[in-house]
């Protein structure tokens, strides 16, 4: 058995989102046993990463329902800034939040959280070129590899997608 086995994962894509921060933790979270769906604004489109790298959505976002999953992983890239103006993405995020349920997060991903209204009171940490974004929502922001408070799971940049991809892992694991 494996430590994600029966775990229900979704990922948003939109194009230009991170290659490595959608397909490391894609990867590594089905290595595990999670049942990934990667969701975009049409299902069965192929969106195109910030370095070319395509992705073929599972399923249209309007589409989704919150209880049929147990996290969110979003990827940064510039993605989460078009994602972040389409009302279903907050309203997920939102739902996630308030069912208490994981949310992680990597670069400049925790936009989405920020336009959801949910990062007040929360430690994170990002690419410092959202820093300000968080901080003004009202998050206490820190530059760290990865920073896990409550029901959020954050990290900076690729290179911490080990540490990032660990500790989603570990959190869902012993729940």
């Amino acid at each position: 058995m494996k430590k994600l086995d029966g775990k229900r994962i979704l990922m948003f894509v939109d194009d230009v989102y991170e290659d490595l921060e959608l397909w490391y933790p894609k990867l590594r979270l089905a290595e595990e046993g999670a049942r990934i769906t990667v969701a975009g604004p049409e299902a069965k489109k192929i969106y195109r990463g910030k370095h070319g790298y395509p992705c073929k959505s599972d399923a249209a976002l309007f589409s989704l329902n919150e209880p049929d999953f147990d996290a969110l992983v979003i990827p940064g890239g510039f993605a989460p800034d078009q994602l972040r103006r389409v009302p279903k993405v907050r309203e997920l995020t939102r739902q996630f939040q308030e069912s208490g349920k994981l949310i992680a997060f990597i670069c400049h991903a925790g936009w989405i959280p920020v336009s959801a209204g949910i990062v007040r009171g929360y430690s994170v940490t990002s690419t410092p070129g959202i820093m300000d974004d968080l901080v003004n929502a009202g998050a206490s922001w820190t530059d760290e590899p990865v920073v896990c408070d409550r029901n959020f799971i954050t990290s900076r940049r690729p290179d911490d997608l080990p540490d990032f991809c660990r500790e989603i892992v570990r959190y869902l694991s012993e729940r």
